[in-house]
């Protein structure tokens, strides 16, 4: 067994003090190596955690002797002759990060994320792990590991202690619901209001539709972890049989907008306990903490979670259809605002998280495996739908990847994914994924096509912005400046603009606030004054006679149904339409 003991002396520091302890055998000739993890599940980008580390002593446990070790890259250890000895790893560890996937230390609890802080032997991961904390008197511990004593948490190996997040506090509030038989717990940590009761009931709604849908669940309970922070943030990680959620400003948490998030990132992380956490790609079975895990199939990992999040909350009845709509028109300009979508696959984009996939990036490069991920699987579900009658969907690809992949343990792989699809379809479904996820073929006609099956439609109006819709640029203020943001390829804008430009003056009048209304004059062409690199300059933007820019696509419901799209709107979202 290993042993971790966690305490802090002082949280003020935010250090944690962290000890392992095992047993090396005799005999043992060969050298140990310790490994921190260089980057979390749920997170497919290196974030080296070994940055966080202070002042790391290998030593004999019993005498306190130093061992022979080096550090032989950025986040591992080499440990020698310590055949026959109980070895102590000691060191501090910066709990300073206020995120779903980081650790924080104050004097009012202690957040821990196992996989950013504890090391593990090369080796001998599948070993029993235990986590004492050595907390105050009173403290309680939100965490989806089994209590084995007084503060002590064990897990059956390093894998479940890394995907197991914790919080300990004197001032944890909870509920629990059961579905199934299956207990479901809420734990809130923060100064909020909570309307428990509407809570427990939206929470046990989309629970019981997402087990109705897959008919079993990978674990024996589930938690939701929930960081309520007076500030603006929004956040969520998937683990087995819990999940991290940071959100706020606390005070609005039962307001429409903020309970609104609340529901969609419960929703979406607890559908990752099947959809990531059981049905895991092969490239991931096992995870290699050390390295980039890369795998093509993020867009099922999380463009089908991203719609399943969202479309579950509406087939359980907690959101009405035009709340989903809106939440699924966010999806859309998302995805269509951005050119990238012309450049980069779907399924190479998943490749790419390790690249760059969580930050910007440079312009037009890159597409979203969330947003057109989730818009494929809508793709991919009403098509499925439509060529069965509504008798097969893309439920039934996840109850098969779930009864083959999930409940065996057995990564699935690419060609795996494609298999089934065709399968529930009853036909070669290879165009589908040749044209959308392999390939950057547009979303607009067969959206709007399949989406007339269940008495809806792809709405587009013109952007009313001169600026977006004219001319094709985005601007934005900073300190009083209007700096352009964004240009649309092939526009006006990208003949006499560039990123970064501060705009002075359009037709010799300072721009203060009023960009748009510069712009708005009617006129088919203006004059910019610009800094650019510091030095004057003037340009003109000329339109381009019929050609409209960051257009505004939407789903709207058809104003005459037939009676045969109402029904099967009904059987779509289970609600009237």
């Amino acid at each position: 067994m290993i042993h971790y003991h966690v305490s802090f002396e002082n949280p003020l520091t935010f250090y944690l003090q962290i000890q392992m302890t095992f047993e090396v055998p005799a005999g043992t000739e060969e050298a140990l190596e310790l490994q921190l993890p260089a980057w979390r599940p749920g997170r497919y980008e290196l974030q080296n955690f070994g940055q966080k580390l202070q002042h790391v002593v290998l030593e004999d446990a019993a005498s306190g002797e130093a061992l022979a070790a080096r550090k032989i890259t950025k986040d591992r250890w080499q440990l020698s002759g310590a055949a026959g000895r109980t070895v102590r790893v000691r060191y501090n560890f910066y709990a300073h990060q206020m995120d779903a996937g980081g650790s924080w230390l104050d004097e009012s609890q202690l957040y821990l994320n196992p996989v950013q802080a504890l090391l593990y032997i090369e080796g001998r991961q599948q070993e029993t792990c235990q986590l004492l904390l050595d907390i105050p008197e009173g403290w309680q511990i939100a965490c989806g590991l089994p209590q084995r004593g007084p503060n002590t948490l064990e897990a059956q190996s390093f894998d479940h202690l890394a995907d197991s997040p914790l919080i300990a506090s004197p001032s944890l509030q909870y509920r629990n619901y059961e579905v199934q038989g299956l207990p479901f717990y809420i734990w809130i940590q923060g100064e909020c209001p909570v309307d428990w009761a509407r809570l427990v009931q939206d929470f046990r709604a989309f629970s019981e539709e997402q087990l109705a849908l897959f008919g079993s669940f990978p674990a024996r309970d589930y938690h939701f972890l929930n960081q309520i922070l007076p500030y603006k943030h929004y956040h969520g990680v998937e683990h087995l049989n819990s999940t991290v959620i940071t959100l706020g400003p606390a005070e609005l948490l039962m307001s429409e907008g903020l309970y609104k998030e609340l529901l969609g990132v419960s929703c979406h992380e607890l559908f990752h306990a099947w959809n990531i956490k059981s049905i895991r790609p092969a490239e991931l079975q096992p995870y290699d903490y050390a390295r980039e895990n890369y795998f093509r199939t993020c867009f099922i990992a999380e463009g089908l979670t991203t719609y399943y999040g969202e479309y579950l909350l509406a087939r359980a009845g907690v959101r009405t259809a035009d709340q989903y709509f809106q939440e699924l028109n966010t999806v859309l300009r998302k995805h269509f605002d951005d050119y990238g979508r012309y450049h980069l696959s779907v399924a190479d984009a998943s490749m790419d998280l390790w690249l760059d996939g969580y930050k910007p990036g440079v312009p037009d490069r890159k597409v979203s495996v969330y947003h057109k991920g989730a818009l494929v699987a809508l793709l991919l579900d009403l098509t499925l739908r439509q060529l069965s009658g509504h008798q097969r969907s893309l439920d039934e690809v996840m109850r098969q990847l779930w009864t083959e992949f999930g409940q065996t343990g057995v990564g699935y792989t690419e060609e795996d994914y494609g298999r089934i699809v065709s399968e529930v379809a009853g036909r070669d479904m290879q165009a589908y994924f040749d044209k959308f996820i392999y390939g950057t073929a547009p979303l607009e006609e067969p959206l709007n096509r399949v989406l007339g099956f269940v008495g809806c439609r792809l709405l587009v109006e013109e952007n009313a912005s001169a600026a977006e819709g004219t001319y094709g640029f985005r601007a934005v203020v900073k300190n009083e400046r209007t700096e352009v943001l964004d240009i649309l390829p092939d526009s006006p804008a990208a003949l006499a603009l560039t990123v970064d430009d501060e705009i002075v003056a359009v037709n010799g009048r300072r721009v203060e606030m009023n960009l748009q209304t510069l712009l708005s004059d009617g006129a088919d062409h203006h004059q910019l004054t610009v800094f650019r690199q510091n030095r004057l300059l003037t340009v003109v933007l000329a339109a381009d006679a019929g050609q409209r820019f960051w257009q505004k696509i939407t789903i709207a419901r058809l104003t005459a149904p037939t009676a045969e799209q109402q029904t099967s709107f009904r059987q779509w979202l289970k609600q009237d339409f």
